[in-house]
C-alpha cells in the first residue's frame, strides 16, 4: 500500500515562495504518474502539476505555469513542488497523488479521477 505524506505548507505573503515535499517510505518506482492537486474551500479539487516518473516529463495547469515546478529526487521516492511568486488565489490544501495507470495522455494527468493514492494534504495560505 502506497502511503504519501506531504510537508512544507505554511503561510506566506504574496510574491513569496514555498516548497512542498511528498514522501513515500515504500518503493514507488512502479508508479509512473504522480501529481500535485489543490482544493480551496467551496471549490473542486484541481490539478496543479504532474510528472511522468520514468521520463521526468512534466505538465502544468495554466494558472501555475512559469511559477510552479514539479520535480522528483533521483531515488524517485520524494516528489517536490516549488512554488514561486505565490498569489492569494493559490491558497488551498495541497495534495500529493500517485496513479496506477500505465499510460496517460498529458490531458489526463491533471484529472484527479486518474489517481489512486492520496496524501493527507498540507495547507498553503497566501496573504495579500
Amino acid at each position: 500500500q502506497v502511503q504519501l505524506v506531504e510537508s512544507g505548507g505554511g503561510s506566506v505573503q504574496a510574491g513569496g515562495s514555498l516548497r512542498l515535499s511528498c514522501g513515500d517510505p515504500k518503493d514507488t518506482k512502479n508508479l509512473l504518474y504522480m501529481g500535485w492537486f489543490r482544493q480551496a474551500p467551496g471549490k473542486e479539487r484541481e490539478g496543479v502539476a504532474a510528472i511522468t516518473t520514468r521520463t521526468g516529463a512534466t505538465f502544468y495547469a495554466d494558472s501555475v505555469k512559469g511559477r510552479f515546478t514539479i520535480s522528483q529526487d533521483n531515488s524517485k521516492k520524494t516528489l517536490y513542488l516549488q512554488m514561486n511568486s505565490l498569489k492569494p488565489d493559490d491558497t488551498a490544501m495541497y495534495y500529493c497523488a500517485a496513479s496506477l495507470r500505465l499510460t496517460m495522455w498529458s490531458s489526463e494527468q491533471l484529472n484527479s479521477r486518474n489517481y489512486n493514492y492520496w496524501g493527507q494534504g498540507t495547507q498553503v495560505t497566501v496573504s495579500s
